[in-house]
């Protein structure tokens, strides 16, 4: 049995192999080809079995990490959609929650929601708190009001009436009520199907971002199903998820919400895999490909969990891996504003991509810089991908003759301005969590991340960089090591809950939890199943609450003072306080399965390489400062005892390794390079 990750960016689609029973993991990386993301997926898939060598009848399972449903949002590309809500409710898109993301901007406007008002459906129907119907559906008006929609141009449809966490009936009959009209053919997203939280806003916005990705997710997660099925006969294809891990395909076809931070969230899975067997606890992870920079961090071997996120213009209210969007990437343009060198957040992305890639680029980009400083060699992949640095050059010259000086010295600016603004985000980010950079383990991946990463290090303080072996493809190794998982909840704030009710409930999301777990993937591909119970969690009157993990004993035990003590202790640990006489309230109770599979164990790559680990110096500019003669060395060469001094620039085939002045590489278990700083 095969193995397969695969993780698609908007520069290049990266791959990781492995069949069980071996210890080599096999990676490549193609470039992206957006639009049709199928067809890069299915040249590094060829480019991949060619290596794998598949016996006869031998199958795969594929965990993919997918961008298409983020695009779809970013981009706001989908198809016309009708939204039906509770009459009175009309205007729930567009007034959302009032405020404006900038009140100190009086030109800021709302976000303009992804349905025109013209296409909100007023059903006549009413719950009130609790759930208690206080006005039925009257379905026949709902088939009238489908056939409008209909006639109107939609093409899929969502439902997001009031209370319906509380009680989904009402739901249920309009969605039937629909398909009734349309057929069971069309699409129809449901907010207490897809995730039944209070809050009538952020339950409408999730049913309206599932039914505005769910066709495009549909055309292309069932292409890369048929040609995956075709290709190797019996394999399985999953979809990596926002909460680290995945889903069979059939699912993320139905709910392509859960698959908006695929990717990112991938990523943090594979720190969590690699941290685990090096013994790092607590770990900073910057992912910087070609397009963004994303963080999140890792507290005593965990990562963090968010209960909200936002793509593109919208709130994502869902549990995610805590990620955040700290700067610009590899191919975010450098431009002059005002006076001001500004990086990003506009990206050349795949096509043309940087100047140097001579793709029909002409603007400079952070990875032009990075060649003209110094860090980039004149070819990548291996050799596969030459860079023009006269290209570079060229393009950066704008930049050089606005702030009066030559482009290397333009070039450096670029990378201290990037580095600043990754530090205006990362020291609010840790200061949130209640974490000091100093205690931190930085580790870096996507293409661009061990450059820009130990620079950030200097930066912020940070003593330790850990580079991974393969950190260009460490998302789709995320993807490899994924596990299935899912969470299941239910809003039980204004109820009065003792320890026995919060254990039954439990129990009752552990059975709906087992029942999703079940329609995955043969049962006999599990190696271990795990189910996790958290609580969000507050102080009576407060107005935000704390996602807290409660002790598998005090479910099992009822034990309500147990749970509530978890709550203390995390709400001293963020803002040193607790007030233990305080009455707590429970919100959300959510139960998360998962479902492991066979993964490698982490061993290091494999290398047939001997001889002197310097290959050639080159010159390289560091804060201001031009080094004449750095030493570049081969990573594949580099004996376990030898230490790097920096200024140096350590090269494989697809990433690239800056160790800056003051710091100290050299290579450690699994073959992962650690940066120290002296």
């Amino acid at each position: 049995m095969l193995r397969i990750g695969v993780d698609i960016g908007g520069t290049f689609t990266d791959f990781c192999g492995w069949r069980e029973g071996e210890t080599e993991v096999i990676s490549l990386k193609v470039p992206s080809t957006p639009p049709a993301f199928e067809n890069g997926f299915r040249q590094g898939f060829e480019r991949l079995l060619d290596r794998l060598k598949p016996a006869e009848n031998e199958a795969a399972l594929v965990m993919h990490g997918t961008t298409v449903s983020t695009n779809a949002v970013i981009e706001r590309k989908g198809p016309k959609i009708a939204f039906f809500v509770t009459k009175g409710y009309r205007d729930l898109l567009e007034l959302q929650r009032m405020g404006v993301r900038n009140p100190l901007n009086i030109f800021e406007r709302r976000t303009k929601p992804l349905i025109e008002r013209a296409m909100v459906f007023e059903v006549d129907e009413r719950l009130v708190r609790g759930g208690t119907v206080r006005h039925e559906v009257n379905e026949t008006e709902v088939e009238d009001l489908a056939r409008k929609a209909v006639e109107a141009g939609a093409v899929g449809f969502a439902v997001a009436l009031l209370h319906s966490y509380a009680n989904p009936e009402h739901e249920r009959r309009v969605a039937a009520a629909i398909r009734r009209v349309v057929g069971s053919d069309v699409e129809v997203s449901v907010s207490s199907e897809i995730w039944p939280r209070i809050g009538e806003y952020e339950r409408a916005i999730v049913s309206v971002l599932n039914a505005f990705v769910r066709k495009r997710m549909n055309e292309y997660i069932g292409a890369v199903e048929d040609y995956v099925a075709g290709r190797l006969p019996g394999s399985q294809l999953f979809v990596t998820r926002s909460n680290g891990g995945a889903m069979a395909a059939s699912e993320a076809r139905h709910y392509p919400v859960h698959t908006l931070l695929s990717g990112p969230a991938s990523g943090v899975t594979a720190v969590q895999y690699l941290g685990k067997a090096l013994g790092e606890r607590n770990i900073l992870t910057m992912d910087m490909g070609g397009t963004s920079t994303d963080i999140s961090l890792l507290r005593d071997g965990e990562a963090l969990t968010s209960n909200s996120a936002e793509v593109g213009d919208f709130p994502v209210v869902m549990p995610v891996t805590g990620i955040e969007a700290i700067g610009a990437g590899g191919g975010s343009i450098a431009k002059i504003d005002g006076g001001v060198l500004r990086i990003g957040p506009t990206s050349a992305g795949s096509y043309p991509g940087p100047a140097c890639f001579s793709r029909g680029g002409n603007d400079p980009t952070l990875t032009d810089a990075y060649i003209l400083a110094g860090y980039l060699p004149d070819v990548l992949l291996g050799g596969e991908m030459k860079l023009d640095k006269d290209a570079a050059r060229r393009a950066m010259a704008p930049i050089a003759e606005a702030l009066n000086t030559d482009t290397l010295s333009a070039a450096d600016m670029c990378v201290a301005v990037a580095s600043s603004n990754m530090v205006a985000g990362v020291l609010p980010y840790l200061a949130r969590q209640g974490v000091d950079p100093e205690d931190l383990t930085l580790l870096v991946y996507g293409g661009a991340g061990a450059i820009q990463g130990p620079l950030l290090a200097a930066e912020l303080g940070i003593k330790r960089v850990l580079v991974p072996s393969t950190p260009s493809v460490f998302c789709a190794l995320g993807g490899l090591v994924s596990e299935l998982s899912h969470d299941v909840m239910e809003t039980v704030h204004g109820q009065d809950v003792d320890g026995f009710v919060i254990a039954s409930k439990f129990r009752a999301l552990r059975e709906k939890a087992e029942d999703w777990l079940t329609r995955q993937s043969s049962s006999d591909r599990l190696i271990s199943t795990t189910f996790e119970c958290w609580a969000e969690m507050r102080y009576l009157g407060q107005s935000f609450q704390i996602d807290v993990r409660l002790p598998d004993v005090s479910i099992n035990q009822a034990d309500l003072s147990a749970m509530e003590d978890v709550f203390h202790q995390e709400h001293e640990r963020i803002y040193s306080h607790a007030d233990r006489g305080a009455t707590v309230e429970f919100v959300d109770l959510r139960m998360r399965v998962k479902g492991a599979m066979s993964i490698p164990e982490p061993v290091a790559p494999k290398s047939t390489i001997a001889g002197d680990a310097v290959k050639s110096t080159r010159p390289m500019r560091f804060q201001g400062r031009l080094y004449e003669a750095v030493n570049v060395y081969e990573r594949a060469r580099l004996a376990t005892d030898q230490n790097v001094i920096g200024p140096a620039v350590i090269e494989q085939a697809e990433a690239t390794i800056v160790v800056p002045p003051e710091f100290t590489a050299s290579v450690g278990p699994f073959g992962a390079i650690f940066l120290t700083r002296s």
